[in-house]
């Protein structure tokens, strides 16, 4: 997924020429605290909250304002996780598209990419998760693929995180079945650390569970 499949046509400009408080207003309406200037589609910069309330001057233009960003932007072609990084670095609430020619496209919102990551890390499909434990020299995507196929699974999406302060890596796996307990026995068989497993199928029990529980209540 690309980044100018993400934008927001929701999302309103300003112009250097507009003031404060009117800036304020809109971002209150959109429940954002940036928003792009743009002049005749040439984006200027990403104004912020902050920035407003440092100047104090609401009736001020935004011409007059210091932007405490570096004119932060991505290009239409760069892909989601590209997105993300951006929207983390600089903990931003919206995110400006330009094209090739550095014209302003539109704008991405936080809000509108936490929705789209459901469809990119399949956490809609139904199954389970898996995390593993590893050594980052024993890391092989090929080895948990396989294991993970020999149980008749698919890998649905896969992440890894890292201390710096260790040489593990922790892997989290999201699988196309949700009776995982081939699949951990597989991984155990080879030495995996399973640090924690999670399955629609524990949702399913605990209801048979409590389900149980309250007909030996009513039946008491």
């Amino acid at each position: 997924m690309l980044s100018n499949e993400l934008i927001n046509d929701a999302i309103v400009t300003l112009r250097t020429s507009d003031t404060a408080m009117s800036a304020l207003s809109l971002m209150e309406e959109f429940k954002v605290t940036h928003l792009p200037i743009v002049n005749n589609e040439q984006f200027l910069g990403l104004i912020s909250e902050d920035d407003i309330f440092d100047l104090n001057k609401p009736e001020e233009p935004l011409g007059n304002h210091t932007l405490s960003l570096n004119r932060p932007f991505i290009s239409e072609q760069q892909h989601i996780y590209d997105v993300i990084r951006i929207f983390g670095e600089l903990r931003l609430t919206v995110l400006p598209v330009l094209d090739s020619k550095n014209n302003y496209l539109g704008a991405i919102t936080l809000s509108g990419l936490v929705h789209k990551l459901p469809d990119i890390a399949a956490i809609n499909n139904p199954g389970g998760i898996i995390i593993l434990e590893v050594n980052q020299n024993d890391y092989s995507l090929s080895q948990i693929a396989q294991i993970v196929e020999s149980n008749d699974a698919k890998v649905l999406s896969l992440y890894l995180t890292s201390d710096p302060n260790t040489t593990k890596i922790e892997i989290t796996l999201k699988i196309n079945k949700i009776d995982m307990r081939q699949v951990l026995q597989t991984f155990i068989r080879f030495d995996y650390i399973v640090k924690a497993s999670y399955s629609d199928m524990n949702s399913v029990e605990d209801l048979k569970d409590r389900y149980n529980l309250l007909m030996n209540y009513l039946n008491m």
